[in-house]
């Protein structure tokens, strides 16, 4: 499990180390060509700032540097450029710019644009270049621009595209479940309006037979075995009675259905999940209580696949208006901010907001924390 494990994260950083890779190796073929301690300046401050594009751990430096880098790489590798018309620095440059298009927001973009854009006609300047060949220049950095906001489009379809499927599949589910309802709603008829009132009838007829016989001074053995068998119609009476109040019900109490949630996490990890409820636990709402209950799955399914077997705290705390909920994984450490919601979370936050609630979802001091409050 530890080599596959340790063989994804390799996959999942190639490309960071190809991103290195187009700073990293034109700054070593520029050694040779480097004089002035200027030069070797610029050549630390690259180096230095591209340290950033390297893959790491989840949690091992800030969110921050990355896209503070960008902007340092891009405007020390323009530098070079300028300084060393024969070098590959620009490769460098325009690497890092289209790297940090494709990925980061508007006002970073800008600044990496006109850093770049300042260097190309610092080049020309500089080295006396011709004006179609800094058209061509400016051309490369305007094909860049365009790819990557056809990335960024695409990447915004696909995802449009996913959440739409989730929507269709949820909407599936609960027409799936609605008709469940609906032929538990007429079984249960079917039960209570037969078999229920058969049963009610046998028992009065039952009684009314035991009572003639003890008028008329039956046998002993006769009137107990009319009142066996009227037991046993009572006793039926009630089964059915308990079926249909079962057929019936469209919810389980959500503390019940949250804990029996942790106990097949316990039996799937092995790892401790403990519920604390406080408060006077009551009835909720159909809708609170399915709002409470998937927030638990989705709580649970995201610890089984970014912290898997860890020991996880669940809080039901029942209010006089409302009902609170909280879900703590006990990572030991604060997790890495999540770069995006995932559809889970997106899921989870709508179906709270409604119900009017408010939904707090982020890395704590020792895990990820998950509290919702829905009023009840």
């Amino acid at each position: 499990m530890t080599t596959t494990t340790t063989g994804n994260r390799w996959r999942l950083g190639a490309p960071d180390w190809v991103r290195w890779g187009f700073v990293a190796f034109p700054l070593i073929i520029s050694i040779p060509y480097l004089t002035g301690w200027w030069a070797w300046a610029l050549f630390g401050v690259t180096l230095v700032a591209s340290a950033p594009l390297l893959p790491a751990a989840p949690g091992s430096r800030p969110a921050w540097v990355l896209p503070a880098a960008m902007p340092v790489v891009v405007a020390a590798a323009g530098a070079l450029w300028v300084l060393d018309p024969n070098s590959w620095m620009s490769v460098a440059m325009f690497s890092t710019t289209f790297y940090t298009l494709r990925t980061f927001g508007r006002a970073l973009t800008a600044v990496v644009l006109v850093s770049s854009a300042v260097a190309i006609v610092a080049w020309a300047v500089v080295h006396r270049l011709d004006w179609l060949n800094a058209l061509a220049l400016f051309a490369i950095l305007i094909v860049m621009v365009l790819l990557a906001a056809s990335r960024r489009d695409r990447a915004a379809r696909l995802e449009q595209t996913e959440l739409a499927l989730a929507r269709a599949q949820t909407a599936t589910e609960e027409h799936a479940r609605a008709a469940a309802l609906a032929e538990r709603a007429r079984i249960a008829r079917e039960v209570h309006d037969v078999l229920a009132h058969s049963l009610a009838g046998l028992a009065l007829n039952l009684q009314g037979a035991r009572l003639m016989l003890v008028r008329d001074g039956a046998s002993p053995e006769a009137v107990a075995q009319i009142e066996r068998a009227q037991k046993l119609a009572s006793d039926g009476l009630s089964e059915a009675r308990k079926a249909v109040a079962a057929l019936r019900e469209d919810a389980v109490p959500a503390q019940r259905a949250v804990a029996d949630l942790l106990a097949g996490y316990r039996l799937d990890t092995g790892a401790r999940a403990d519920l604390v409820v406080a408060g006077e636990p009551r009835d909720l709402d159909a809708g609170v209580t399915t709002a409470l209950v998937r927030a638990v799955q989705e709580a649970l399914s995201n610890t089984r696949k970014h912290a898997p077997g860890v020991d996880v705290d669940v809080t039901l705390a029942f209010a006089e208006s409302h009902v609170e909920l909280t879900v703590l994984d006990r990572q030991g450490r604060r997790p890495p901010d999540a770069p995006t919601a995932g559809y889970g979370l997106r899921g989870m936050a709508e179906r709270v907001a409604l119900l009017e609630g408010k939904l707090d979802s982020g890395p704590g001091e020792d895990g990820w924390r998950i509290h919702l409050t829905v009023p009840a």
